[in-house]
């Protein structure tokens, strides 16, 4: 009888593509992780010292340094590598050369064989998956964006402090663009199954008056928080792209909110952007369509625009 191995490729193996390894180490999600970088040098420093780990782990995830011509038999392939912002840029101002790196990466994997799925850290995230899911010839439910899923999570943290309650007991989503024209459907968010609205109304006193724009603003513009004291965000973004790749590789049929291609849900078409959607073994199974308040979908739309503005701009 043979057994067939679960095999991850980060493609970049800087801080967050290492930082992804480590944490699909750690909690053991795959059977061997292959770590492709142009600098091989540094891929090699990156496999030993994650194989060193192995010793007080639970599981042995075998770390190998790969190749594109190594991805025909890979699950999942997450691209990390693009083109970091310099100070003053946003995320869409590294666009065209971003792309271009993509794809010299995509070309190649594709001509290994490769069919698996595409999780996509790389920014501006939206159109870069977009541009994955076009270059590869890939089902639309192979290609994913982590999008707006690590903006949820900062959004979730910003809610628990204010409340004083796990994180993980709130519910609700930023959706859109993963980068500054990001939205929350406030209609939405609800804390241990209580609507957000009715929290607030019922603890004035406690927690006083709430600017929810500023609730937002601060959701989007946490990244750059982090960034601007340490350089750059990793561990979040990695935690993010393990919970997706767990998704699909243990068939859990959760809903995450990510960049995926819209065909018609919220009155979009031929666009990647973060929204809520089931995924499991087959990637993104459906889209979840939220029935949002109609100054939400404003704001959402608004942000699609941005987004599709970019993307004219690879077509």
């Amino acid at each position: 009888m043979s057994l067939k191995k679960s095999k991850v490729a980060i493609v970049g193996t800087g801080l967050v593509g290492s930082s992804t390894a480590f944490s699909l180490i750690t909690q053991g999600v795959c059977d061997e992780i292959l770590m492709i970088d142009i600098n091989k040098e540094k891929a090699l420093g990156e496999v030993m010292d994650l194989n060193h780990c192995i010793e007080y782990l639970n599981r042995n995830t075998k770390v190998v340094v790969g190749s594109y011509d190594q991805c025909s038999d890979v699950d999942i392939v997450v691209i990390t590598a693009g083109a970091p912002p310099k100070p003053g840029q946003s995320r869409l101002d590294t666009l065209e050369l971003s792309a271009k790196i993509v794809e010299s990466i995509v070309n190649p994997i594709m001509k290994s064989g490769f069919n698996g799925y595409f999780v996509v850290i790389s920014n501006p995230v939206d159109i870069i998956a977009y541009h994955v899911y076009k270059i590869s010839g890939l089902p639309k439910s192979h290609v994913i964006g982590t999008g707006t899923a690590i903006d949820s999570a900062r959004l979730k943290n910003f809610i628990g402090d204010l409340l004083n309650v796990d994180p993980r007991s709130v519910q609700g989503y930023s959706m859109g663009e993963h980068g500054d024209s990001q939205m929350v459907p406030w209609s939405h968010v609800t804390v241990g199954g209580k609507s957000f609205f009715e929290i607030l109304k019922d603890n004035q006193k406690r927690v006083g008056n709430v600017d929810l724009d500023k609730l937002v603003l601060d959701t989007a513009r946490a990244g750059w928080e982090v960034y601007n004291r340490k350089g750059t965000t990793y561990y979040g973004i990695a935690a993010a792209t393990v919970g997706i790749i767990k998704a699909i590789m243990y068939n859990e049929n959760k809903i995450i909110p990510v960049s995926t291609l819209l065909e018609g849900e919220y009155g979009e078409n031929d666009i990647f952007c973060g929204v809520p959607v089931v995924l499991n073994a087959d990637g993104v199974k459906e889209v979840v369509e939220i029935h949002m308040a109609d100054d939400e979908l404003d704001k959402f739309k608004k942000s699609v625009q941005l987004i599709r503005e970019y993307t004219e701009k690879i077509k």
